[in-house]
């Protein structure tokens, strides 16, 4: 099992930055790859905003590219996600995520979510 904790939303105005933190604990030996979903209002689904795998390689949304900067404290099993030049289309609840794999087995393990909000 492992657990994940976020920090750091809040609400922004348009143009703004927030740092979101997210410190992994338990079982984190096997985490392969850790990352950020985001949660829309009205959405149903959650989507990939940013992910980094051990091996330091990250992937974005478009809609992240350029904006948000994902990093790992591999030491200290955290995972970070700048974001600059927020809009207001980035209001979601955001999801601490990462992938734990052994062997034949692959988790996906969620936090309990962030608010950011950004004002216009």
């Amino acid at each position: 099992q492992v657990y994940l904790r976020e920090s750091g939303g809040g609400l922004v105005q348009a143009g703004g930055s927030l740092r979101l933190s997210c410190a992994a604990s338990g079982s984190i030996g096997n985490i392969y790859a850790m990352g950020w979903y985001r949660q829309a209002p009205g959405k149903q689904e959650r989507e990939l905003v940013a992910k980094i795998t051990n091996n330091r390689e990250a992937d974005y949304a478009d809609s992240a590219k350029g904006r948000f900067t994902i990093s790992r404290d591999y030491a200290e099993a955290m995972v970070y996600l700048q974001m600059n030049s927020l809009k207001p289309e980035d209001t979601a609840v955001y999801y601490c995520n990462c992938l734990w794999s052994r062997r034949d087995s692959n988790i996906n393990y969620y936090g309990q979510g962030t608010q950011v909000t950004v004002s216009s």
